[in-house]
Order: structure tokens, then C-alpha cells, then sequence
């Protein structure tokens, strides 16, 4: 079995999939606007700093807490302006799923812990954060994959 890094979500995939998936199937009476309402350089910085590396060691070790600072930062950094927590959370599904990975649980609980998240004090990030590597922890489910993730590497 070959062993592959642990691919990063680009702007594009979170427009045309998660984004888009977010306006049909989350609507939930409110509307999520276009996707060039964004606000400038958020969501980009959402989407790289679960990959920040110092003296070349990644900050995030491993694909649970990359994808728990992901949804924390897609969450909290607000970078569209309505539907923050709808388009997290199948942001976080999407790059799951490309990893080999998938929360099993139930929209509305998921959405009810997102909403959890969006209430939490921003001074607390750590803390957050953990929990939310906690919740992925004990939810998360292996995908049928050719390739094996290598933990330590991105492309």
C-alpha cells in the first residue's frame, strides 16, 4: 500500500464543494451569500494555518488536529458573511474525506457542536480546540483509501 501526504483544501474545492453543498442542502432558513462576498485573505488564512510549520515541525501534528483548527478557524475568523458554521462544517467533511477520514454523527448534533464553537470565548482558543479534537476523536470513522496518509506531510 503506498502512503500519500495529507492533501490541503484549496480556494477553489471550498467554493465549488463545500461552499455550494453549504447554500443547497444547509440553508436552514437563512440564506448563505455568493462566495465572492468573502471577506479578502480570511478563508485563505483559515485554509493554511492548520499547515503552519516552525523549524520545519508542523504546529498541528496529523490530520485530527489539522482539521480541528480548520473548523475552529472557519468558525471563529468569520470569512464569509453569513454561514460561517454551515460552510466549516463541510469544509472540515471535504478535506476528511479527501484524507481518508469522516465524522460520523448526526447533522444536527454536528451543527449544534458548531454552534458551541462560534459561542466560545476567542481567549480560549487552545481549549476549543482540544475539544474539538476530542469530539473528532471519538467520531471519527476510517474511509476505505488505496493510498495510506503519511501524518507528517502536506501537498
Amino acid at each position: 500500500m503506498a502512503r500519500r501526504p495529507i492533501k490541503k483544501l484549496s480556494v477553489l474545492e471550498v467554493e465549488y464543494v463545500a461552499h455550494r453543498l453549504a447554500q443547497e442542502l444547509m440553508e436552514y432558513g437563512e440564506p448563505i451569500p455568493p462566495f465572492d462576498t468573502r471577506s479578502p485573505h480570511r478563508l485563505e488564512s483559515c485554509l493554511e494555518t492548520p499547515f503552519q510549520k516552525y523549524l520545519n515541525k508542523s504546529l498541528y501534528d496529523g490530520i485530527i488536529r489539522k482539521a480541528a483548527m480548520l473548523f475552529y478557524l472557519m468558525i471563529k475568523n468569520h470569512p464569509f458573511q453569513n454561514g460561517n458554521k454551515r460552510v466549516a462544517i463541510l469544509t472540515t467533511l471535504v478535506f476528511l474525506s479527501q484524507n481518508g477520514r469522516w465524522i460520523q454523527v448526526d447533522n444536527l448534533p454536528l451543527y449544534e457542536f458548531a454552534k458551541e464553537v462560534a459561542k466560545s470565548d476567542s481567549s480560549k482558543s487552545k481549549e476549543e480546540v482540544e475539544k474539538i479534537v476530542a469530539f473528532m476523536t471519538t467520531n471519527m470513522i476510517l474511509l476505505p483509501l488505496e493510498d495510506e496518509i503519511i501524518e507528517d506531510e502536506t501537498i
